[in-house]
């Protein structure tokens, strides 16, 4: 089961990012929180102080087209914002 996902690359995460010293990332669901610190630890060789957990509720949408009405949603991801210790950072774009 990979814990991480993906880094999440947004301006308000770049701002905490350099402002707060914590970085997003979208999880997979049903990892917990010493779960995210043990992989985040793993992935970029940080120490991590503190993780706060977002579960984001799936959009739903309706559609009307000349075939009827179309249901949809998206699916529901989970967040996790990790904050390192004083004087760490992590290089995101070091990969690409």
């Amino acid at each position: 089961m990979s814990i991480l996902i993906k880094p999440i690359i947004t301006e308000k995460a770049t701002m905490q990012s350099e402002v707060l010293n914590a970085y997003a990332f979208e999880v997979n669901t049903k990892a917990n929180k010493v779960e995210i610190k043990k992989a985040v630890e793993a992935a970029y060789g940080v120490s991590v102080e503190k993780v706060r957990t977002i579960n984001v509720r799936p959009d739903r949408r309706t559609r009307f087209t000349k075939t009827g009405i179309q249901h949809g949603k998206t699916n529901a991801v989970k967040k996790a914002i990790v904050q390192l210790a004083e004087g760490e950072t992590i290089d995101l774009y070091a990969n690409m």
